[in-house]
């Protein structure tokens, strides 16, 4: 039988006899969250509260019922602690706990806290975060695969997966990452990993609470949630006012996010749940960098003052759940989603900052900000899709069985323009882009897993068939001119596993890595006619251990291989603005992750816990292979073969060390170490005069904080120090010099009632 409790203080508990009795030595007072596992009987969740000298808990496991899952599972990837025992890959969660005590500001933050996962700043709110996994270009976190609740959360993840929306992580409760093979189930992208954040239920007795944060550089952040349980029905309402400076002069941003979450119990086999988001956000934030000479003479300029960025999100979804017998599940969710973005961003046609402008006005930064024009970037995304997925197990073979299918239409429609104003501060102008791109997508995946004892085998099957279409409306044709394309794909993958429970878990894995090309870089814009660009497509293998070889002790190891036949680095982001070709072919990335987590409360007072947690990724192979060329104005043709990628450092590491007492007073430190890094593909060390080429330095940045609860007032009081030390660091070459995060205070209280 697994057990785990999540608290702050030690996550697991002993069992004292075989009826469900469970008894609890040494733990810090606090609210815990027990869950209870075994093969063959359903998942059990209760609130254990261990804020008195004793209490006492009967959990009594039932015979496992659909119907158990629909509720304690719902929107998961990872799912039960029972079902990542038999998972064919790595895989990692963070749980609500862990965010709490550190009180993440930013997605980048809390992702670090995972092994293969690389983030890199840009603002500084990590309003736009740059997620890499096992060496995959961070830029946009194109590369990944972000789920909200099981949902597709990027507005055109077929089309054009770039992340310029990403919700705040203050209102998710957890995150889960998988990298292996298990990730053909959600598609399209399997190249290097799924990101899924999972939004809190409704708690069973009415409640909520009220967040209230501040810090330096005029950071303001209001957070309220209230939900209850009204009878066979659970509301949940989340409203989020986040507003402060960035990491640069003349870059400030102000957001408001409001939620709501249904689930209720249409009948004893039924669910319904339904989803309602409205995110804004508006921002004064550039697309450019900083040349070397700036940088060296003030590290956070930002002469940019008039580029402004405006979003208007709103996402629906519904999902039923039906369990049609004890042994089968039908999941369907349909979801849709209008994003809208308009990026107002100064010309700069400069010598000195040539971008792709053609104002003739803007003959040199001396006027910037008197007769430059303004480029305003205008996009409308339309999204929406249907997805039924079905659980069913079976006794195929005499084996037992669990087998997952279904299938996904999608669609979306992207409505692009832009207009150049004269002005620095204009918000209308030419009109010198229309274009519509349309994708529409047919997918559909077949994965089963035969156990026998300890061993399970895990084959799977995902079929990818996206349509493509793009029409350019400024063209010469009455009609503008149009193009099609066409796209059929099959992804295979196939795992294996060994587990001795929760003890021990050996697993492997290889599967078809897959990322769909652009709709842009399929037709071409001017002709309407098909350009043969492949998808990326890779071989991905892992090799690792899953192992708990001590009740306070967990500790994760995997070695990965993921080798590129045809891996798209835009030479843009790897070189530069004025960059050239779009660089594709042969890429190798090759290493280990290791992550663990250790409790010391048994060599420590009973009143005392520490535990120390840790996450490192060694990269030592990011590679390009085969014929592989760069054209750069400034340096003609050059052979990359044998070079690094750029932004994959080799050494990533996270650790931190946490206290609690039994009081509730928790405090944590934490070191997350980026190594070396280059930011073009030719691998210059030094830093080019225009900043979009060079080396980035190795750094370490310290956080810390402390949260204080005091129980009478139902209300904890914290405080937070990001950068400890107010390290100055480049994160970013591609547009030009980016620092990150400077030092920032900040100082709440959280009133739960």
């Amino acid at each position: 039988m697994g057990l785990r409790l999540v608290s702050s203080g030690a996550q697991w508990a002993t069992v004292t006899d075989g009826e469900g009795r469970f008894q609890f030595d040494g733990l810090v007072r606090g609210l815990y969250e027990l869950t209870a596992s075994a093969p063959g009987f359903g998942l059990r969740k209760t609130e254990v509260d261990l804020r008195r000298e004793s209490a006492a808990v009967e959990l009594r496991l039932e015979p496992a019922t659909m119907v158990q899952e629909i509720r304690v599972t719902a929107g998961q990837v990872v799912g039960t602690p029972e079902q990542l025992s038999r998972l064919p890959g790595s895989a990692a969660v963070l749980d609500a706990a862990t965010l709490a005590e550190s009180r993440a500001f930013t997605t980048d933050e809390a992702l670090r806290k995972i092994a293969g996962v690389f983030t890199r700043a840009e603002e500084g709110f990590g309003l736009r975060p740059n997620i890499g996994i096992r060496g995959l270009m961070p830029t946009r976190s194109s590369k990944v695969l972000l789920l909200e609740d099981g949902i597709p959360l990027s507005y055109a993840p077929y089309g054009d997966n770039a992340s310029y929306y990403h919700p705040p992580i203050d209102r998710f409760e957890s995150v889960e990452v998988v990298k292996g093979a298990g990730q053909i189930l959600y598609g399209p992208m399997t190249v290097g990993g799924v990101v899924n954040y999972i939004t809190p239920p409704a708690p069973e007795h009415p409640g909520g609470s009220i967040m209230l944060m501040g810090g330096n550089r005029d950071y303001l952040n209001g957070h309220a949630r209230y939900g209850a349980t009204l009878g066979r029905t659970g509301l949940l309402f989340d409203f989020m006012r986040k507003q402060g400076a960035g990491a640069r002069e003349n870059l400030r941003h102000g957001l408001s996010d409001a939620n709501a979450k249904l689930l209720t119990t249409l009948t004893a086999r039924q669910t319904l749940g339904a989803r309602f988001n409205y995110y804004q956000e508006d921002s004064n934030i550039t697309y450019s960098g900083l040349r070397q000479a700036e940088f060296d003479a003030n590290p956070r300029g930002n002469p940019f003052r008039n580029d402004f960025f405006h979003i208007n999100r709103y996402g629906a979804s519904l999902t039923h759940s039906w369990a049609p017998h004890s042994r089968a599940m039908v999941n369907s969710s349909a979801y849709a989603s209008v994003f809208l973005r308009d990026w107002w961003r100064q010309s700069s046609n400069s010598s000195q900052r040539p971008n792709d402008s053609a104002d003739l006005l803007c003959a040199g930064m001396a006027n910037l900000s008197t007769t430059c024009g303004n480029e305003g970037r205008l996009r409308s995304f339309y999204t929406w899709g249907v997805e039924p997925k079905v659980r069913l197990r079976h006794g195929l073979f005499g084996m037992q069985n669990e087998a997952d299918f279904g299938v996904r239409f999608h669609s979306e429609d992207q409505v692009r323009l832009q207009k150049n104003g004269p002005l620095p501060t204009s918000r209308d102008g030419m009109l010198v882009e229309d274009n519509e791109r349309t994708a529409r997508a047919v997918s559909g995946f077949l994965q089963n897993r035969f156990v026998a004892g300890p061993w399970s085998f895990t084959p799977g099957l995902r079929w990818e068939h996206m349509r493509y279409h793009r029409t350019n409306f400024l063209a010469g044709a009455e009609l503008g001119i149009s193009g099609r394309k066409k796209l059929t794909h099959l992804i295979p993958g196939f795992g294996a596993a060994y587990s001795r429970g929760d003890r021990l878990t050996v697993f492997s894995g290889i599967h078809r890595g897959f990322a769909p090309p652009r709709v842009e870089d399929v037709i071409n814009n001017n002709t309407g006619a098909s350009i043969e660009l492949d998808p990326e497509l890779s071989w991905n293998f892992e090799l690792g251990v899953r192992s708990r070889p001590a009740r306070d002790m967990q500790l994760e190891a995997t070695f990965f291989r993921m080798d590129f036949s045809n891996q798209i680095v835009p030479a843009s982001v790897a070189g530069g603005v004025g960059a050239g070709l779009t660089n594709a072919g042969k890429t190798l990335h090759q290493g280990g992750e290791f992550s663990g987590k250790v409790a010391l409360r048994d060599l420590l007072p009973s009143r005392h816990s520490v535990t120390l947690r840790s996450a490192y990724t060694w990269l030592p192979v990011a590679q390009y292979r085969g014929g592989r060329f760069s054209a750069v104005p400034g340096f003609g043709t050059v052979t990359i073969t044998g070079n690094r990628l750029p932004y994959a450092p080799e050494h990533l590491l996270t650790s931190s060390v946490g206290y609690a007492h039994s009081s509730g007073v928790n405090a944590m430190i934490e070191c997350a170490y980026t190594g070396f890094q280059y930011g073009d593909d030719l691998n210059v060390r030094g830093g080019t005069a225009d900043g979009q080429r060079g080396a980035l330095s190795g750094n370490a940045i310290w956080n810390a904080s402390l949260n204080l609860p005091i129980e009478s007032w139902r209300t904890t009081l914290f405080v937070t120090t990001k950068n400890l030390g107010d390290r100055l660091v480049i994160v970013d070459r591609s547009r030009g010099i980016l620092p990150g995060l400077p030092r920032l205070v900040q100082v709440g209280l959280r009133y739960a009632f």
